[in-house]
């Protein structure tokens, strides 16, 4: 800046000079070499500045993100939080849904709902080893990842943590959440209920693949309130509670 400031003080004593002397090519040659300091100045001054910018976003993003995961494990990994959100609540595998009248009918249900309520508690049991892969995700964000992110919709870097993180997490929470179903019962519940369900002549087949389907149900929970904690951090100040979210997300 205090280059700019004496390169521009040249061009203007320079100019006046020149004035008064036309034809000096001394004063033509001070005044032009003055201008190029000027720009070139410029120039620096606003690809530095454009750099840190893009540097800040990225580190805004990260913290950001961070902060938000964090949020949500802890929302849905709390006892009930799946279990006792209606949005995201794990309901049983399609094909038991299907049979609910007849396993009313042969006085299954409750051992049903059992099974229901382990699936939850499965899903929040394994909700802290997702936060791993998601930050993991967040640290290999390239700049040009988070410009993207930044100047995207409010969900913008949850689409992102779809796109590149999906397959990973599928293959480390799966394992998770079938040692998860097996602690907490789900397991022996479902065994139990088939058991009790194949007595009955001619009732419809209601095996499913309870961890695969818990899988996909818990990571649509953590998407689900993944988009909605960065559309807080982008859009309520109160959200913003480091520094660098009030830096980063209070002037975008």
């Amino acid at each position: 800046m205090k280059r700019l400031l004496i390169s521009a003080l040249a061009i203007s004593v320079f100019t006046a000079a020149g004035s008064a002397s036309a034809s000096s090519d001394l004063f033509k040659s001070l005044k032009d070499a003055a201008t190029k300091a000027v720009e070139q100045t410029t120039n620096s001054e606003s690809s530095s500045s454009s750099q840190l910018g893009i540097s800040e976003i990225t580190e805004g993003l990260k913290e950001a993100l961070k902060v938000g995961t964090e949020r949500v494990v802890g929302q849905i990994g709390a006892d009930g939080g799946y279990e006792n959100d209606p949005d995201i609540h794990i309901p049983l595998p399609e094909a038991m849904q299907k049979a609910q009248s007849y396993l009313r009918q042969f006085g299954l249900s409750g051992m049903a709902d059992e099974v229901e309520s382990k699936l939850n508690e499965g899903a929040e049991a394994a909700a802290p080893k997702a936060k791993e892969l998601i930050w993991k995700a967040i640290t290999e964000m390239t700049l040009e990842d988070a410009q993207k992110i930044y100047d995207g919709p409010d969900d913008a870097a949850t689409q992102y943590f779809r796109k590149v993180s999906t397959d990973d997490l599928m293959e480390t929470v799966r394992p998770v959440i079938d040692q998860s179903l097996e602690d907490v019962g789900a397991i022996a519940a479902y065994d139990n209920l088939i058991g009790e369900y194949k007595k009955y002549p001619f009732v419809p087949n209601i095996q499913a693949d309870l961890t695969e389907h818990a899988t996909e149900l818990a990571l649509e929970g953590l998407f689900h309130y993944l988009a909605k904690e960065e559309a807080e951090i982008r859009n309520n100040p109160v959200a913003r509670t480091t520094d660098i979210l009030k830096s980063v997300f209070g002037g975008a």
